[in-house]
C-alpha cells in the first residue's frame, strides 16, 4: 500500500514513494534545475544514489521521467494514491482533502496569497491526474494545521476591511512538519494527547515556530506569507514594514526591489555577507569573522524571543521541540537558544545535545518538565499517512 508524494516547486519536483504502514521510504529524489540545460533527475533507491540527465526538461517531461523510472522499479502498480504538498490553502482548508475540481478551484483562488508556490503545486496536480487518471489524489496544505488559531492570534491590527476584502491575516506555514513532530514528541516526552503544551521550532533555510495546545495550533510565527517571524537563511523575518518605503526612497529603487531583498538577500546571508547556510556561518564565526558571529547571535536571540512569546498562548511549557535542517543538526544553535530560555526552567544536557540529532531523537535538557527535544521531521511520511487515511475513508464511503 504505497503512496507517491509530490512536491512541485517553480524549478524542481521532489518525489518519494512511501509505505505509510511500515514508514519505509522505497525511493526518493528530485527533478531539479528544470527548464535549463542542466536539468536532471536524481534519486536514491536501496541506498544507492543515481542520476539521469534531462537537458531542457520542464515539469511535464520531468514527471514523465519519474513515472518511467518508477515503472522500471515495478512500483507504479503498488500505488494507492498520490499526495501533493500544497503551500497555501488560505482559509479554504483546515485539513488534507481528496482533490476534486472544486478543490482545484479553491487552490487557484489562493494564488494571490501564494503566487510563487501555488501555480507549480497546481501544475503537479494536473500532470499527476493526467499520468495516473484512475488514482485518487490528495492535497496536503502547509496552512491547514494553523486554521485552529483563534482570531486573537491570526488577526492583524490593521484596518479590519483588509481582512474582509483581501484576506490579510496570519496563515502560518510548515504546518505538516509542525503537526508531525508535535505528535512524535508526545510519546518521547511522556505527554498525554489531550493535555499538553508544546512549542515546535522548524528551523532551516525557511524557519517557523508554533504553539501546539492539545494537538491544535494556537499561534505561529509566519504570517500572511513565509516572510514574517524568525530570522531565516535569506528572509529577514519580522521587521518594521516602513523599511520597504524608506529603502526604496533612499536607494532610488522600487518597493518591490526592497521586498525582494527582504525575501532573498536578508537573514543569515544579509547580515553575514557570506552565505545563507548556517554551517558556513558557524564555521566562519569560529574563525573570527565578525559579521558571521553577529548573524549567528541575532539568529539565536530572535529565535529565543519568538519561542518565549509562544508560551503566552499556551499558559505553560511542557516541551520545546527542535526540528528541520538546523534544528536537527546544529548543536550550537540548540545550546544557545536553551541558554536564552533558562528562565523557563530549561537547562542543556551537553552530552545529550551532542548525541541527539537527525538520526537519534530524544531529550537534550536535564529537566523533564519542561524539556527540550530533537525530533527529526518527515513531511513526506505525514503526507503519505494523510493520503492513505483519506483514500481508505473515501473507499468506505463509496461502499455505503
Amino acid at each position: 500500500m504505497n503512496v507517491l508524494v509530490l512536491n512541485c516547486g517553480s524549478s524542481s519536483a521532489k518525489f518519494a514513494v512511501i509505505d505509510p504502514q511500515t514508514r519505509r521510504e522505497l525511493v526518493s529524489g528530485i527533478a531539479q534545475r528544470l527548464g535549463s540545460a542542466e536539468a536532471s533527475l536524481d534519486w536514491k533507491h536501496n541506498g544507492t544514489r543515481q542520476t539521469r540527465a534531462l537537458p531542457g526538461a520542464g515539469h511535464d517531461a520531468a514527471l514523465r521521467a519519474v513515472v518511467e523510472m518508477l515503472r522500471e522499479m515495478g512500483l507504479v502498480s503498488s500505488l494507492v494514491g498520490i499526495g501533493h504538498r500544497v503551500v497555501h490553502g488560505g482559509e479554504q482548508f483546515s485539513g488534507s482533502m481528496l482533490i476534486t475540481s472544486e478543490v482545484v478551484a479553491k487552490v487557484e483562488a489562493c494564488i494571490p496569497l501564494g503566487p510563487l508556490h501555488n501555480p507549480p503545486n497546481l501544475l503537479g496536480i494536473r500532470l499527476a491526474q493526467e499520468l495516473f487518471p484512475g488514482l485518487p489524489q490528495v492535497g496536503v496544505f502547509d496552512t491547514a494545521f494553523h486554521q485552529t488559531m483563534p482570531p486573537v492570534a491570526y488577526t492583524y491590527p490593521v484596518p479590519y476591511e483588509w481582512l474582509e476584502r483581501y484576506g490579510v491575516r496570519r496563515y502560518g506555514f510548515h504546518g505538516t512538519s509542525h503537526r508531525f513532530v508535535a505528535r512524535q514528541a508526545l510519546a518521547l516526552a511522556g505527554l498525554p494527547a489531550d493535555d499538553h503544551a508544546v512549542v515546535t521550532a522548524h528551523l532551516g533555510n525557511g524557519s517557523s515556530c508554533t504553539a501546539v495546545l492539545n494537538g491544535r495550533s494556537v499561534d505561529t510565527t509566519m504570517g500572511l506569507t513565509p516572510l514574517e517571524g524568525v530570522m531565516m537563511g535569506t528572509r529577514s523575518g519580522s521587521v518594521d514594514p516602513a523599511i520597504i518605503a524608506h529603502v526604496a526612497r533612499q536607494g532610488n529603487g522600487t518597493e518591490q526591489d526592497a521586498l525582494d531583498a527582504l525575501n532573498k538577500k536578508s537573514g543569515l546571508l544579509g547580515v553575514s555577507g557570506l552565505s545563507n547556510d548556517l554551517r558556513t556561518i558557524e564555521q566562519a564565526a569560529g574563525e573570527g569573522h565578525a559579521r558571521a558571529q553577529l548573524a549567528l547571535d541575532i539568529f539565536c536571540y530572535v529565535l529565543a524571543k519568538h519561542l518565549a512569546g509562544l508560551v503566552v498562548p499556551l499558559g505553560r511549557l511542557d516541551a520545546l521541540v527542535f526540528t528541520g535542517g538546523i534544528g536537527e543538526n546544529s548543536t550550537l544553535v540548540r545550546r544557545r537558544v536553551i541558554e536564552h530560555l533558562g528562565f523557563l526552567g530549561l537547562t542543556i544536557d551537553p552530552d545529550a545535545n551532542d548525541t541527539h540529532g537527525r538520526h537519534h531523537q530524544g531529550r537534550i535538557t536535564t529537566s523533564t518538565r519542561p524539556q527540550a527535544l530533537v525530533v527529526p521531521t518527515n513531511e513526506e511520511l505525514m503526507i503519505a499517512m494523510d493520503t492513505v487515511e483519506i483514500v481508505q475513508g473515501a473507499a468506505v464511503s463509496s461502499e455505503h
